[in-house]
């Protein structure tokens, strides 16, 4: 590759990340929770530990498929090189 394409390159990289950034995804406000959602989102179904045997059989399913236990919420695969 020549040097102006490399430069051309960098710049349409730099280009698309600032418009990225400045996009609507960055915007604060779409990730806002209004005040009458949080009585939705603070219930209790919203809950992934609320059924303790819905728990317990995913649990099962895993443990089947992967050959480990536990590691709920912590990185690693149950091979215990973390």
């Amino acid at each position: 590759m020549t040097s102006s394409a490399i430069r051309l390159f960098w710049a349409l990289l730099l280009a698309a990340l600032g418009f990225s950034s400045l996009s609507g995804c960055t915007n604060p406000n779409l990730v806002r929770v209004k005040p009458w959602q949080r009585g939705t989102l603070a219930d209790v179904t919203m809950n992934p530990d609320r059924d303790p045997l819905a728990i317990a059989d995913a649990e099962h399913v895993y443990f089947s498929r992967e050959s480990a236990t536990g590691g709920r919420g912590v990185g690693g695969s149950g091979c215990g090189c973390n």
